[in-house]
């Protein structure tokens, strides 16, 4: 049965990717400092999109925090490979497109992070160096409350905006939810301190007593949707991700249930009658605006807030939170430093990615011990064999823990794990548990290696390790434990997305002989499933009607659910537009696939691989001939304008992503190529264009733009 807590490969992966680079030497030739740079900016956007757009950690904070430091000192060292596109120059973009995008009043910004206390001194030396010498420097220590981060606007008192910080200039709308999250009034008596327009900055909680009754409200609807057969929803993972997914909702009703309330504690900016900035004005100091905020019916955590002038006093109540953090009824993650005085915070300004008047102090991790009892060797749908730790189960924030992802033979030597050490559990990101490492003290001399297995545990063909690679892979495509979870993913809400097929039922079919494969999905014996204990006639006659809707689905989704490694959901739907049917991928080569955009070598060759076996186009045919769509989604032509014309993009463009100016492109009637070729008429170029601009410059024929005079075209 897989854990608990298994991950997707392509995260695996990623996890991996991420500890190698932490550990990378920084001893390099020049060429090797920039492969190492890019590397750095790829790994932490790759976490930037799976925390902010699916709000999910797979990592620590303090290994998120030390990829952006090694990045930035790197950065720092070598000038020359600046990037404005760098996660160290910018609040990453997190602006969601099933929501309106508004601007923020005023930029906000992300924090300086520490889990240093000495570093609070060299804060402390560099906003006194940055100051007047007579300033006399107060600062403010707050909780650093765990949520999701929100911007709200009042104007004649009334709420009039909401949004999510986004990539800091602009956010999310979302209006209609912050109406029904407590603690954000509809209207507030702003105008009696001569304010006409005001943006707060807050963030959006769910306390730890309301996030249990959320799960034992779900608990209960599990029941239900399980006695009528219909799949189950996951338990909520932590409050953190719970209320920054929450807020993102598109059912304000269900908003509302989540029980989510803000916490406003800053004001970014503030405006009267006349237009005119008075946020310096209204109030001259940070506990100011805290106090007013609080006397209006905000919740501000004034209550916790402490005015401190020295480092040893603010160290001690950092100190105190990290010890009582645990008794308190909302997660904080830290303790945040702010300079009081609001004169004083616009004198030191800020970088392009934080204030030099704040800093935030980061908890350390929280930690459990116990004896590792054994290890199991789990087989994904793809082959790769994972250790799991099974350990004397300890709880750990509110959660049970016996199972933990070893990753692979190379993470267990380079910590040097043996079964019957104590070892030290964290939950990375709050929600994952790693092995953070073993105390060597506690050995006794009776801890006994880990023995890798050379055969696979399911189906005991010999284990292979690609080159390059980390995992131990079993390639016996007949592999029971392959089969299992191909089919658990080919059903999965991601892929083909079939209700009522859960995790349970699937390993009960193939127990009775009832699956065996993909294909058996849509040849199932109805009546042999009635046979079965626990399922009924209405279960059966829903099974029946999702099998059916999801031949349906969009082409994309079977690409998901094939299972292609290295192939996710931005990829498939790329993909699919590029063939009329799926099965025509089979006459492609890798120099074709590398010829599109966001298609790197180790891509090409896993579709190549894909595509390029008989089997594997035998089973798209079959599932074709079966009803399922292997169609490509055509894009509806709005207009000719670009009739007869040839397009292609290349680097990072400043407002739409190439599959936009792709779509915009065949509304209009062109075309768009995959490579730079006399045939091309337009080459649309933004941020590191690269090669493809190089080959272009050399043919007259070829139209260069940038983005801005590509969409003037449309006009």
């Amino acid at each position: 049965m897989p854990d608990l807590f298994s991950l997707p490969d392509s995260e695996q992966n990623l996890i991996e990717k991420s500890r190698k680079l932490l550990e990378a030497d920084t001893d390099k030739s020049e060429h090797e400092i920039q492969i190492l740079i890019d590397e750095l900016r790829t790994i932490i956007g790759k976490h930037d999109q799976l925390y902010y757009k699916k709000s999910r950690s797979i990592i620590s904070d303090q290994e998120y925090d030390a990829l952006f430091a090694k990045l930035k000192e790197l950065e720092e060292q070598h000038p020359q490979f600046y990037s404005i596109d760098s996660p160290t120059q910018k609040v990453n973009d997190l602006l969601q497109k099933d929501f309106a995008t508004v601007k923020h009043l005023k930029p906000l910004y992300s924090l300086d992070n520490s889990y240093n206390l000495e570093d609070l001194n060299d804060f402390d030396r560099r906003v006194r160096e940055g100051l007047p010498p007579q300033a006399k420097v107060e600062y403010g220590v707050e909780l650093k409350y765990d949520g999701s981060s929100i911007a709200v606007i009042y104007e004649n008192d009334q709420l009039v905006r909401a949004a999510t910080r986004g990539n800091g200039v602009e956010g999310d709308d979302i209006t209609e939810n912050a109406r029904v999250i407590k603690h954000i009034p509809k209207q507030a008596l702003f105008s009696k301190f001569g304010i006409h327009k005001i943006e707060l900055r807050g963030e959006v909680i769910i306390s730890i007593p309301d996030f249990e009754v959320l799960n034992e409200e779900r608990v209960k609807q599990n029941e239900i949707l399980k006695a009528e057969g219909k799949k189950e929803l996951e338990l909520f993972k932590n409050p953190r991700n719970t209320s920054s997914g929450s807020v993102r909702l598109k059912d304000v009703q269900e908003v509302k249930n989540r029980r989510l309330q803000a916490i406003i504690y800053n004001v970014g900016y503030v405006e009267n009658k006349a237009g005119e900035d008075i946020t310096t004005q209204v109030c001259t100091t940070q506990v100011g605006y805290l106090n007013m905020l609080h006397d209006l019916g905000f919740q501000s955590g004034i209550e916790n807030y402490r005015l401190l002038k020295e480092v040893k006093d603010i160290s001690a109540y950092c100190l105190e939170w990290q010890e009582k953090r645990d008794t308190f009824s909302i997660e904080i993650d830290g303790m945040v430093l702010k300079v009081n005085e609001l004169e004083y915070q616009k004198i030191l300004g800020n970088t392009a990615h934080h204030p030099k008047w704040a800093i935030a102090y980061k908890f350390k991790a929280r930690q459990a011990y116990s004896r590792l009892l054994k290890v199991d060797f789990q087989v994904g749908r793809t082959g790769a064999v994972t250790p799991v730790a099974k350990i004397e189960p300890v709880p750990l924030m509110g959660v049970q823990i016996s199972s933990i992802s070893l990753h692979n033979e190379d993470f267990i030597r380079d910590k040097d794990i043996r079964i019957g050490d104590i070892v030290v559990v964290e939950r990375a990101g709050d929600v994952i548990p790693y092995i953070e490492g073993r105390l060597e003290e506690k050995r006794t001399g009776t801890e006994t290696e880990i023995a890798f297995p050379s055969l696979c545990p399911s189906c005991e063909h010999h284990l292979v390790k690609p080159e390059g690679e980390s995992v131990w892979r079993c390639i016996n495509p007949d592999c029971p434990a392959q089969i299992e979870e191909r089919l658990i993913h080919f059903v999965s809400i991601d892929a083909m997305n079939i209700q009522g097929l859960g995790q349970e039922i699937i390993r009960t079919f193939l127990k009775q002989g009832i699956l065996k494969s993909i294909l058996d999905i849509y040849q199932l014996d109805f009546d042999k499933v009635l046979e079965l204990e626990g399922f009924k006639a209405k279960s059966v006659r829903n099974l029946q009607k999702s099998i059916e809707d999801s031949k349906k689905s969009e082409s994309w989704r079977l690409m998901v659910g094939l299972g292609i490694r290295h192939v996710g959901i931005t990829t498939a739907k790329m993909l699919v537009k590029q063939v009329e049917k799926l099965n025509d991928f089979k006459d492609w080569n890798i120099e074709r696939y590398q010829q599109l955009n966001d298609i790197g070598p180790k891509v090409a060759l896993s579709l190549n691989e894909f595509f390029g076996d008989k089997q594997n186009i035998e089973l798209i045919e079959k599932l074709a001939a079966l009803g399922v769509n292997i169609q490509s989604e055509e894009i509806h032509q709005e207009s000719n304008k670009f009739g007869g014309k040839t397009f292609l993009f290349t680097g990072t463009m400043p407002t739409m992503s190439r599959d936009e100016g792709k779509i915009l492109v065949e509304k209009n009637g062109g075309k768009v190529l995959s490579g730079v070729s006399v045939n091309l008429d337009y080459l649309i170029v933004g941020d590191k264009a690269g090669s493809k601009l190089s080959k272009a410059q050399k043919i007259p024929s070829i139209q260069i733009l940038d983005e801005n005079e590509f969409l003037k075209l449309l006009s």
